[in-house]
């Protein structure tokens, strides 16, 4: 029989660095609600025997960020937390016992954290890992540990981010990719996390060739119409330039909107937005006064929009609790609700990088910003307000990237 407890039996993994005794590197710490600042900390050095230590190139905010910057997750958030879970680089040391990777080698840094050995990895489920994550809240909160994550939350293990100047990476055979020296920089970064995160959101749906989708590329799956659904202007045009149909929902209800185009509903849905989304009245109250952690809006809109045994996947992250949930409606229509982290380690890679390499997928798109290491403060203000040039991504590049003059 398997093995699979989470329990305290499993060995944990140590989440801090080992710092260096006087060199110090630059990093973007979380100092508190909406306060970001670049700072000298200590550079990390190998502290277990698979760590690698990575200078970094190029990184880049994710919308799940957001989540710590706004305040949300102060609970489970300390100040000093170095943020960040996109980044790309290369190698300036690693421990012993890493075999497949040496310095001088160019990588991409996963978000997330697993071991490699346990139940959920030898699965290829690595961010169920269940020994890469200490936390006793997660494990009270939900029953059992997740996987670490870099930056994000002591929630997921309080590991140092790698927006930072360097990062230990633990287990590294399993946490880096191998990255082409002649990628263009934004096609790599977009690897580490966004594009992965795609791929897992039409995995988790079970989106094949054919179907109705919302919130999807539908070049490499096959989908015969997809819809998405948005309130950025920039964010609809670049949809368009994709073949997508863009509805604005600032303007419609999109769930009305969209089975007044397809009566049938969505074969398959994608919820990207996450627990922030909020449209109605009652759960913007909610919100404002603690009365729940998440807002349902999105997801009873997906639901709703969503044909009779249609599959919803959820992408954009949801944390705590919600109210007001359309249960009758998942049940009765027979919908097949999915979520959770990526799964990005070996199961998506070496596919993934492949198509980007021979020129089938382009993910750069999703960067419409370049920008300076050091403006990471007044970046994740932009992004928070919706202010990016171009209204999606800034790819950040490092002093030392700056040195490098690598290719975008």
């Amino acid at each position: 029989m398997a093995d699979h407890s989470t329990k305290a039996s499993a060995p944990i993994y140590t989440t801090k660095y080992k710092p260096h005794p006087t060199e110090k590197m630059q990093a973007a710490q979380w100092m508190g609600t909406k306060s970001v600042k670049i700072a000298d900390v200590p550079k990390p050095t190998i502290t277990a025997p698979k760590d690698a230590i990575v200078r970094v190139t190029h990184c880049c905010i994710c919308g799940s960020d957001l989540h710590m910057y706004g305040g949300e997750m102060n609970m489970a958030m300390q100040p000093g937390d170095i943020l960040g879970h996109e980044a790309i680089g290369y190698i300036q040391d690693v421990g012993p016992e890493v075999q497949n990777f040496q310095a001088g080698d160019r990588v991409i840094i996963l978000p997330v954290i697993a071991c490699g050995e346990c139940f959920y990895c030898q699965k290829k489920e690595y961010s169920l890992c269940d020994r890469t994550n200490p936390s006793e809240a997660m494990d009270s909160l939900y029953g059992h540990r997740l996987s670490g994550i870099f930056g994000y939350s002591h929630l997921t293990g309080g590991y140092s981010g790698d927006q930072a100047e360097f990062c230990r990476v633990p287990n590294a055979d399993i946490v880096l990719i191998k990255c082409p020296e002649d990628m263009a920089a934004k096609k790599a970064l977009a690897l580490a996390d966004v594009t992965d995160t795609a791929w897992h959101g039409v995995e988790l749906a079970e989106v094949s060739e054919g179907d109705v989708v919302g919130k999807l590329s539908k070049e490499i799956r096959g989908a015969k119409k997809v819809y998405a659904i948005d309130k950025d202007p920039h964010r609809l045009k670049i949809a368009e330039s994709h073949g997508m149909i863009a509805v604005d929902a600032s303007k419609v209800k999109a769930d009305d909107y969209i089975l007044s185009l397809e009566p049938h509903g969505l074969d398959r849905a994608i919820e990207a937005s996450g627990f922030r989304s909020t449209d109605s009245a009652a759960h913007k109250a909610m919100r404002a006064t603690g009365l729940e952690g998440d807002s349902a809006d999105t997801v009873a809109e997906v639901i709703k929009a969503t044909r009779k045994g249609g599959n919803v996947a959820l992408i954009g992250d949801f944390f705590f609790n919600t109210n007001m949930f359309p249960i009758g409606m998942l049940m009765e229509k027979t919908i097949t609700l999915r979520g959770g982290q990526l799964f990005a380690q070996k199961q998506y890679f070496p596919f993934l990088m492949d198509l980007v390499k021979q020129g089938k997928y382009d993910p750069s798109f999703v960067f419409t910003k370049v920008d300076n290491f050091e403006n990471i403060p007044q970046e994740y203000d932009m992004q928070f307000h919706q202010k990016v040039d171009g209204g999606l991504k800034s790819i950040m590049v490092t002093p030392y990237g700056r040195q490098l003059d690598q290719p975008l």
